[in-house]
């Protein structure tokens, strides 16, 4: 049997939010700038993330070796980590609830939040030396 790393679990988790986000950002937003403005926000800064993570890291001088976000020595931080996609959940369905306004700033902490999961997951699927 094949098994899933709980962290790439996490991220598909939290890409399918980020998604739903979009979408519904997209269509509620009252028209106010083209279609294709909250996609390409969620994108940017995922991709920004991920790639600046490690430099600016470094250029911080942060510790840049800390565990991925779910590890087989704290238990409970599959329960912590599972708070990522119920907050992305909840930002999803806000452009619902108030339509109208500009969720750009949703969209960079959904986006925000989704490349942490993916860096988690890249970091996971590192081999230990």
């Amino acid at each position: 049997m094949i098994r899933i790393e709980p962290n790439l679990l996490l991220a598909m988790a939290t890409g399918f939010p980020l998604l739903l986000l979009t979408l519904t950002a997209s269509i509620y937003d009252g028209g106010s700038g083209p279609d294709w403005r909250y996609p390409f926000l969620a994108g940017l800064y995922t991709v920004m993330y991920v790639g600046l993570n490690r430099p600016l890291s470094k250029l911080m001088r942060l510790p840049t070796d800390r565990p991925p976000m779910i590890s087989m020595e704290a238990p409970t931080s599959i329960l912590w980590a599972s708070i990522f996609p119920l907050v992305m959940m909840i930002l999803a369905i806000v452009p619902y609830l108030f339509r109208g306004w500009d969720y750009g700033l949703l969209v960079v902490i959904a986006g925000v939040m989704f490349g942490t999961t993916v860096h988690s997951a890249m970091k996971a699927a590192k081999p230990k030396p």
